[in-house]
């Protein structure tokens, strides 16, 4: 078999390298009880794009410090409520996407809502106001400043806060709330099920924002990473604050939140990724307590995977 990290085996045991702090879970109750003091102010607006089997929205609402947050809304017609919905996520930088890659999952009585990650690509709104670096790349931002500053955590309570709104909308099964995505999307995935543990499904695909120590240690720090190497280039340059900054970074990595899900989980990873070391994939897959599988590509790295978008719609429809 073809190898760029571990061995299988290994993997399959791997438990990640970056250190968690102290402080991990009093963290993350604190930015929850933040999160349900917002007013979340939704807002509906009809889409200028339509479609017979559909009605696509775009779906509005106040996220933590302030934010509007956009997210693409597509609820099917003809179909009896309450019915399923996912809650989609995309990978580093991008946005939503088109309406139409959503009107499978219509066509099949599922509701969509796909958000815009703030400060990205798409229609969400980034209101900044850290300290330090905000030049190159989210991992990094805020990481001057407090804990509570840092932008994915404000991102990760994002998709919590989504994926409660969609349990509230009248026409939605809140026992069937899905999520889904690849890349940053997969890491985005595992977070909102963390911070939102009624989601009962999840489908990560090769998943971001894990493990960033071991990332660093392979010399994989290049490409989707490689703001680690900008931070350290410019605010330390001699690594002598290389342990608290890892530690700090503790605060939003995904392998640390992946505990706490309860709903039931499909993982696609393959063992060829050099973007998203498999080895920091299998860090958060390994702590997950929860009914799982793995879906392994060996031959495959950070590109389309064959079949993975049936297998995750195969996945919701059981």
């Amino acid at each position: 078999m073809p190898i760029i990290d571990m061995p299988l085996e290994q993997l399959r045991t791997y438990q990640g390298t970056n250190p968690r702090p102290a402080d991990f879970d009093e963290y993350w109750e604190r930015a929850l009880a933040e999160m349900r003091t917002v007013d979340p102010q939704i807002e509906l607006v009809p889409s200028s794009f339509q479609a017979p089997n559909a009605e696509c929205f775009d779906l509005y609402f106040t996220g933590v410090k302030g934010a509007r947050i956009h997210a693409k809304y597509v609820r099917p017609k003809h179909t009896m409520a309450p019915h399923p919905v996912v809650v989609m996520f995309h990978g580093y930088s991008g946005h939503a996407g088109d309406w139409s890659e959503k009107l499978a999952y219509a066509s099949l009585g599922f509701s969509v809502l796909a958000m815009d990650c703030r400060g990205q690509g798409g229609s969400s709104e980034d209101v900044g106001g850290v300290k330090g670096n905000t030049h190159h790349g989210h991992i990094i931002r805020g990481l001057d400043d407090r804990p509570d500053e840092l932008l994915f955590r404000h991102i990760f309570l994002d998709t919590a806060q989504l994926a409660g709104i969609a349990m509230e909308l009248p026409e939605v099964d809140p026992d069937r709330v899905y999520a889904a995505g690849g890349s940053q999307g997969g890491g985005l995935t595992i977070a909102c099920a963390a911070l939102e543990p009624r989601v009962k499904k999840l489908a990560p695909i090769f998943p971001f924002l894990s493990d960033y120590k071991r990332t660093w240690d392979m010399d994989l720090d290049q490409e989707a990473y490689s703001e680690l190497r900008t931070y350290f280039r410019y605010y330390d340059l001699l690594h002598e604050r290389e342990q608290e900054i890892f530690e700090k970074l503790g605060y939003i990595d995904i392998q640390f939140l992946a505990e706490r899900i309860k709903g039931e989980v499909m993982m696609i990873v393959g063992l060829m990724d050099t973007i998203c070391p498999p080895s920091t994939q299998f860090a958060a897959y390994n702590k997950m307590n929860t009914k799982k599988r793995l879906v392994i590509y060996p031959d495959f790295g950070h590109e389309y995977l064959p079949e993975s978008s049936d297998r995750t719609m195969q996945f919701f429809l059981e």
